[in-house]
């Protein structure tokens, strides 16, 4: 859903990736990147995760600085 928000107010489909984040998971846990929008032959994404290691660092990296997620104790 908030995809079509993001492309009705200027984004790119080309820039937009699926993610889900676990905001009480600690490490690389808090963030998956499996979403049906993240299929893109054209872009050499066949699969629903964001299979370009370099882009998920970007991705986790944008992420982090939008959300800070606490550890449960």
């Amino acid at each position: 859903d908030e995809e079509g928000v993001l492309l009705d107010d200027g984004s790119k489909q080309p820039d937009l990736w699926g993610i889900n984040l676990y905001p009480f998971e600690i490490g690389a846990d808090w963030i998956e990147f499996d979403c049906l929008i993240n299929i893109r032959p054209s872009q050499g994404n066949r699969s629903r995760g964001v299979e370009d290691e370099s882009l998920r660092r970007e991705i986790q990296r944008i992420v982090g600085k939008l959300v800070q997620a606490e550890p449960v104790p």
